[in-house]
């Protein structure tokens, strides 16, 4: 039976299928009904998604009466969105196995877990190639 490869987003309720929709998204800024919906269907708290994005709950407070994320907070949670969708290819739809995987240490990462590793573009960077790898059989 074959799969349908979701497009990019999907677990923000996005369909990004062109090569720059996510920049262009950022860019904008997501609304905050985005993240809501993040967490309500990933498995993540919300201490973790804030706590990946580096969005203190002041802020976060802020941008909900605002109804929108920056640009620099939509690239981050797309970023951990974006994650999460690889993750759960990897583990073959198991949304469970995922989330577990990405809040456990790593030592393909140095023993830091994919999460932590997301708050910074290098790290989210590291974590992709991870999946990248352990998809093709590379133990490492």
């Amino acid at each position: 039976m074959a799969t349908t490869k979701k497009a990019p987003g999907w677990s923000l309720g996005l369909s990004l299928k062109e090569a720059d929709s996510a920049h262009r998204a950022a860019l904008a800024g997501l609304n905050v009904q985005r993240l809501d919906r993040f967490v309500a269907t990933s498995g993540f708290t919300l201490g973790d998604v804030i706590g990946a994005m580096k969005l203190a709950p002041a802020t976060l407070a802020r941008r909900r009466a605002s109804g929108k994320l920056s640009a620099d907070e939509s690239e981050h949670l797309l970023r951990l969105a974006f994650l999460l969708e690889q993750a759960i290819a990897l583990f073959e739809g198991d949304t469970s196995a995922a989330v577990n995987w990405l809040r456990s240490p790593v030592r393909g990462l140095g023993g830091e877990t994919p999460i932590a590793m997301a708050r910074t573009t290098f790290g989210a960077k590291m974590v992709e190639n991870l999946i990248i790898r352990l998809e093709h059989g590379v133990v490492t």
